[in-house]
């Protein structure tokens, strides 16, 4: 049974823990949606919980935790997402998943122009409090790390492989330096997996996935970092990207971006926070402001899918994703109200697909 398997089990079968799975009736089992008689029997019949301890044993040994998708720690933002992982693997501070921040993201083999931006970026998003993550592949994505690491910032890298084994072998000193200066080295794989090709598209969509936007250095037409561009698209991210010369092979995927208009041309730090309006806290809009906004939608007649909208939005912005986890409903089935809602001018939609009431 895979993760999105495990998920929607867990999701439909209504158990408060994982554990009452495995005391359901196969009756009851096997009227849940996707399941049916014969994962039922698996499930009820499942006897392998000495391999269960071995990975536990294993995590423990190589120094590593397991945060689970309701984990305080899991990080907020990839829980929104349609595929998130069911379990995490974790070095260095768990904290760090959830802090504000960037995907860093580019070749593995950059120019000279390319690490010199990969350097500069990071430094300016640490410079604004911003944390970044990245894949710890060679090239953009280490330097990324290494300057956080060097700025005194907050870098998650998501790995592609078991926790204890790092890929690339050269990068073990630096995913030790992560851990231990306040960031994170997280993987969705069990300790002793390998750094097989098909793990990489996955672990991007958790580089995406958990950043409020990612920024793309250096990029061939094809590669990874298409890949995570993508991945960020679908996830109702921003996606940023450093410009390239015309002709330059590397940089051709980051101006296929800009062309095509799936990536904002970043030339300045304000391109970005502003565009991704990373907001202030309800404490910080009182001090700043003064004064609290008058509620103009208490004064109007509307629905009660309406009110619930502007009920969830009365403290702060949200996104989109943050919106629909929070009214229990589908993105894009709050599409439709969402534009009802910002022509009456009861709301407004901000850059990064965060909304605020007006």
């Amino acid at each position: 049974m895979g993760p999105r398997s495990a998920r929607l089990l867990l999701k439909r079968s209504g158990a408060e823990k994982a554990e009452d799975i495995f005391h359901m009736s196969p009756g009851d089992l096997s009227k849940i949606d996707g399941i049916g008689t014969e994962k039922a029997k698996n499930i009820i019949q499942f006897d392998q919980w000495d391999l269960v301890d071995k990975v536990l044993e294993s995590t423990e040994r190589v120094g590593a935790t397991i945060l689970s998708l309701a984990d305080q720690h899991y990080p907020d933002l990839l829980r929104q997402t349609y595929d998130p992982p069911i379990l995490l693997w974790i070095k260095g501070d768990p904290k760090a998943l959830n802090e504000q921040a960037i995907a860093v993201v580019g070749t593995r083999n950059p120019g000279s122009y390319g690490l010199s931006q990969a350097e500069q970026w990071s430094r300016k998003l640490c410079s604004c409090g911003l944390g970044i993550n990245s894949g710890l592949a060679y090239g953009v994505d280490s330097r990324a790390h290494k300057t956080a690491v060097e700025c005194g910032g907050t870098t998650v890298a998501v790995l592609g492989s078991g926790i204890d084994w790092i890929y690339p072998d050269k990068n073990r000193k630096l995913a030790a330096q992560i851990a231990e200066n306040g960031g994170a080295v997280i993987t969705e794989h069990p300790p002793g997996t390998k750094p097989e090709a098909v793990h990489f598209p996955e672990r991007n969509r958790i580089v995406s996935g958990m950043s409020h936007g990612v920024l793309v250095v250096e990029s061939g037409i094809k590669g990874g970092s298409m890949i995570t561009a993508r991945l960020a698209l679908d996830q109702n991210r921003e996606v940023f990207v450093v410009p390239h010369r015309l002709g330059y092979l590397k940089g051709e995927g980051c101006n296929y971006l800009i062309k095509t208009g799936q990536g904002k041309l970043v030339q300045s730090i304000e391109d970005l926070t502003v565009e991704l309006s990373l907001h202030l806290s309800s404490d910080q809009k009182s001090a700043d402001s003064g004064s609290s906004k008058p509620k103009k939608w208490e004064n109007e007649s509307l629905s009660e899918e309406q009110k619930e909208v502007c009920r969830a939005l009365e403290h702060e912005p949200l996104h989109v994703d943050k919106l629909s986890e929070q009214l229990e409903t589908e993105p894009f089935k709050l599409a439709s109200l969402l534009l009802e809602m910002e022509m009456a001018g009861l709301i407004q939609q901000r850059a990064g697909k965060y909304f605020e009431l007006k």
